[in-house]
């Protein structure tokens, strides 16, 4: 496996390189523009042509852009639904322009209409959004911690997703603080197997391209969206350890989203390399 954590672009390119390496990254995310935003910067091809070039040299592809935390594609409101579509597009041209692997995004919150009907918008609008995908691009579906009206929160709705538009550059994105927060109990091996066996069955672990390895103190089906660090969270090391052990995981890439500074990142990032069984450089 990959892992890495996300990275402030706001200093450079360069200077988000270098941090990644220093804090033992194998992998790295990034927004491409204020993610409290609906304003999309326009990016230049030339320094995102260098980013990549840092980036192998550095060995850390695969990259993910996360897309703007605004992004509502199941809302009623022809305005945010149509500037959340408009966002997603820009990461998917932004990534193309730098060979950035994938574009992980939220669905949204179907808000007081029907989940029916939400559900057909969100399908519209991502069969939209593919029609311009470019070729080294994948698309990635984050799964929400559950709560209210959000889109996306079991993992049988975003089979559901998958199966309704069956693109091969579209995927999903597993965050383990929103698993858990969900329902899922990936505190234990058996918990782990159990949550697989739901994958398989609803998505299949190819489908499965990115992982997001968030520890958590919400209880298990709290519907919350809190990290915490790798281990002292309630999907604890245990958790950890077992979902590092599947064999389902060979090959991905994990990116950390744990609080706090630089210290906490090489901290959480040694602590996953040490549970993956390998020294940490």
């Amino acid at each position: 496996m990959r892992f890495g954590v996300h990275v402030d672009i706001g200093d450079g390119y360069e200077k988000a390189v270098e941090y990644a390496q220093r804090v033992g990254c194998t992998a790295l995310q990034i927004f491409s523009s204020n993610p409290r935003s609906y304003h999309a910067v326009k990016y230049d091809r030339s320094k995102l042509e260098r980013f990549r070039d840092l980036r192998r040299a550095a060995d850390l592809d695969a990259c993910a852009i996360h897309t703007s935390y605004l992004i509502n594609l199941a809302s009623d409101d022809p305005r945010i639904s149509g500037g959340s579509l408009r966002l997603l597009e820009h990461d998917l041209e932004f990534a193309a322009a730098g060979e950035i692997r994938y574009v992980n995004t939220h669905l949204g919150s179907y808000g007081k209409r029907d989940r029916s009907e939400g559900f057909a918008a969100v399908v519209t609008a991502l069969e939209r959004a593919l029609e311009k995908i470019q070729p080294g691009v994948e698309l990635v579906l984050e799964n929400s911690a559950g709560a209210g009206q959000l889109c996306g929160g079991t993992i049988e709705e975003l089979g559901a997703l998958l199966k309704a538009i069956d693109h091969p550059q579209l995927g999903v994105c597993i965050d383990t603080a929103h698993s858990w927060a969900a329902g899922y109990a990936i505190d234990s091996a058996a918990g782990v197997e159990t949550f697989f066996d739901l994958i398989d069955q609803h998505l299949t672990l190819e489908r499965v391209r990115l992982f997001h390895f968030n520890d958590t103190k919400i209880p298990l089906g709290g519907h919350r969206d809190r990290h915490w660090h790798i281990g002292d969270g309630l999907i604890g090391e245990n958790g950890f350890r077992a979902l590092l052990a599947h064999k389902g995981l060979s090959g991905k890439t994990a990116i950390l989203e744990t609080p706090g500074e630089e210290a906490d990142d090489v901290r959480n990032l040694q602590f996953i390399h040490a549970l993956a069984g390998r020294s940490h450089v």
